[in-house]
Formats: structure tokens, sequence, C-alpha cells
């Protein structure tokens, strides 16, 4: 029940797609802005923004009444709810909506942990963001549970897979991990982590909030319990999506008024929710599904995101080999033969990341640049300063890789 315009299906035209985006047109210096701060929010077609606009001028109200613009509102909610779960390959009843994914984590550990004791463990890792981190760690405060936590190997930029089958050999109760790397990139096995956690009972929980925009995701053939993400990472608005096996948030305790619904997913929201970034969530996914053909929503995103992942793939080989090549420049994370997302980390010598971004921004280059509440890798890292981030996005073009490593090598002259 999308406003989102249709592009033309079929192969994927950069071009074409880019024209959906009206912040391309912005010129900073007088040079047209080229977006790398993606895995920090990407930017938003105008059929999202129309939308949520459309949404909120037309069908405003309050849920589950008898006037129709509450039972325009209920009827647009469920209509993204179904288009998110086709993204992620569940059922609508699966999908619950909130503030972000960092909210829906701490709501769910709550949930979790009420009939958790001190003998339980929950299995964490040094290479998640926070927000998968810190919700787990606010148990062990709380409850008295013992946390975990699988190391990161910093030469490679993975995990410690030995360390991780130690540990779910012991039976914990969950296994938090992320599906790739905020900060480097590094895209983990997720389907052996699940697998093995099952042959013991362990639930698990995945951040997938840097995977989704990049990997074709299907919770089933992950084999994960619950799976989280944020529709502003993928062209939407801001605002968090959870994943959950439908018998699970029938049944985890969490905290909620008593008069709200006790069926799923509703039993997990909260108040009201943002109405407007729920429509604009389901219009992002109906923009990717516009990008292709096919007999399904379901069956219009996998190609959409095959054809975009192989593009991604040869954008991060051009950035990597490039940065690689410029004296000063240090790289980190897993090398292009390794599984990853077109996200590369990088440092550059006698220059702060801070100072980078600020160079880089002059040239009309947007970069991340710190430590992206993945601070637990930038100290197993060993940098004060922290790292700058560049992102490759489905509106990434050629021409703004090389203007960036032409951007980063004038840096490095200095």
């Amino acid at each position: 029940m999308s406003t989102v315009s249709p592009l033309r299906p079929g192969t994927v035209s950069v071009s074409e797609l880019r024209e959906s985006f009206p912040s391309l047109a912005r010129r900073h210096h007088g040079r047209p802005v080229a977006y790398f701060d993606g895995p920090g929010g990407t930017q938003v077609p105008q059929g999202v923004a129309d939308a949520m606009g459309d949404y909120l001028l037309h069908h405003n109200a309050n849920t589950h009444w008898q006037y129709p613009t509450s039972i325009e509102t209920d009827a647009l909610l469920a209509g993204s709810r179904e288009a998110l779960a086709d993204l992620l390959g569940c059922t609508p009843a699966e999908i619950v909506f909130g503030a972000n994914m960092t909210t829906l984590t701490f709501h769910l550990a709550r949930g979790l942990g009420r009939s958790w004791t001190r003998d339980d463990t929950v299995v964490i890792t040094e290479l998640d963001h926070h927000a998968n981190i810190a919700p787990w760690r606010a148990l062990e405060r709380e409850r008295g549970i013992r946390v975990a936590s699988v190391p990161l190997v910093p030469s490679t930029g993975q995990l410690d897979w030995d360390k991780l089958e130690e540990l779910l050999a012991m039976g914990p109760r969950l296994l938090a991990l992320g599906a790739a790397s905020n900060a480097l990139g590094t895209i983990n096995d997720v389907r052996r982590a699940t697998a093995l956690a099952r042959q013991v009972g362990t639930l698990t929980f995945v951040d997938a909030v840097h995977y989704v925009p990049h990997q074709f995701t299907d919770v089933r053939a992950l084999g994960c319990d619950f799976l989280a993400c944020s529709a502003y990472k993928f062209c939407g608005p801001h605002i968090g999506v959870l994943f959950g096996r439908r018998e699970l948030l029938e049944s985890v305790d969490v905290p909620k008024l008593a008069p709200a619904p006790e069926t799923a997913p509703e039993r997990l929201e909260t108040g009201t929710l943002n109405h407007e970034g729920i429509v604009g969530a389901g219009a992002a996914v109906d923009f990717f599904a516009s990008l292709s053909s096919g007999d399904s929503r379901r069956d219009r995103l996998a190609q959409t995101f095959g054809q975009l992942h192989a593009r991604g793939n040869a954008l991060l080989q051009r950035l990597w080999n490039g940065l690689r090549d410029i004296p000063r420049v240090t790289l980190y994370g897993p090398d292009p033969s390794h599984p990853r997302t077109p996200t590369v980390s990088f440092t550059l010598a006698g220059h702060s990341a801070d100072s980078v971004a600020g160079r880089l921004a002059d040239l009309a280059l947007f970069v991340s640049s710190g430590d992206f509440y993945a601070s637990t890798v930038v100290q197993r890292m060993g940098l004060a300063d922290g790292l700058v981030r560049v992102g490759c996005a489905c509106y990434t073009s050629e021409d703004e890789v090389e203007r960036l490593i032409e951007g980063v090598r004038s840096l490095s002259s200095r």
C-alpha cells in the first residue's frame, strides 16, 4: 500500500536508481556530495518520503478504531509488516517494530532475563556493536547471570571460532552474535553458529543491522531465533525491526501494559508506535522490490539484492585495492577474498580519524570516523583515535569511489 513509484524492472541501473534520491543533488564547496556514510545511515529515496508524508497528511490516526483514518492506519501498518516479513523471509506475525534496534534489544533482553538465574550464561562477542553487548551486560548486573565473550582476532578482523565453539559446548542460554561488523565489514558465519547453538539448546539473537542492507536475508536459512535490523540502514526512516520465532514472541515475558494485546507481535510493541516510520520502512522494501521483476515481492527482492551484492563486491575490490596502495594508509578487517560487506575502515598515519573525515568533507566526500559504537573493536585494534569508515551503498557510483581514493591520496601527500 506504499506510494513508491517503481523504476524500470530488470537489471538494476545505478544511474536510474540514483535519480530516486534527491539528496544526491546536494553540492558542497561546489562539488557534488558523495555519501560514504551509509553504514551509519543511508539516504532516502523520494518515494519513501512521499509515503511517509502521505500517511501524515491523509491517514494519520491511532489504531483499532472504527473511523476511516484509523482503519486506513491499521491497513498501512499491516502492509508494512508484510513487506518486512518478505524482506526477512518470515511471517508478518513475527515482525516487531520499535524505536530502534538498541531499544528493541534491551526490551527483549529484559523479557528473556526474567526467567534466567545466576547459573545461566549469555555468550557475546568482541566484534559486536555495543547494542548487542550492553543489553546482556545489563542482565549480568540485574540478574547475576554470567556473560562470556568471544575474542576478536585483530590481525584478521574475525572471531576466534575455537573459543566460540568452546563456549557454546557449555550450553549457554543465549548466543548474541552480529551477522556483520559495522566497524570492519566482517561477515560472520551465522548458519554455522546457530547450528552449533541448536545442538545444545541455546537460543540465538542476531544483530543484522549491518547485514540486511548488503545480503539477501532469510531468517529460516540462518536458523536464528531472533534477528534485529534498522530500516534507516536500507534507505528507510529511523525505526527498528525485530524478527522472532512466533512461539517465542508469544511466550517471552516482556514488560507490557495489562490492556495491551497478548498476541504476537503486538505484545512486544509498547505504546503508540511511529506510524509514519513503519509506513516508510515498508516503502523502502517496496523501493528495492521495484528494481526487479518476479512473481512475488520476495522474488523481486532476491533479484535486486543479488545484483546489488555483486556490484557492491566490485566497488569493494576497487576501494580496497585503491586505498591499500596509498602510502601511510592501513586497512583493517578481512580482505575482499573473505566474506565481508562493502564497508572499509582505515587509518592514515600522522592524521587523526576525525581530521581525515573533516578534510574529506571539504572535498564533498562524506565519511564517518570514530568507533561507531563498536568501541571494543577499536580498543582491541589499539586505535586511540578511532577509524575512518567508508561504506558503499546501493547508490554509490564508480566515479565516487575514484574520487574517494584520490581524496585520501591527496591527504597522504601532506
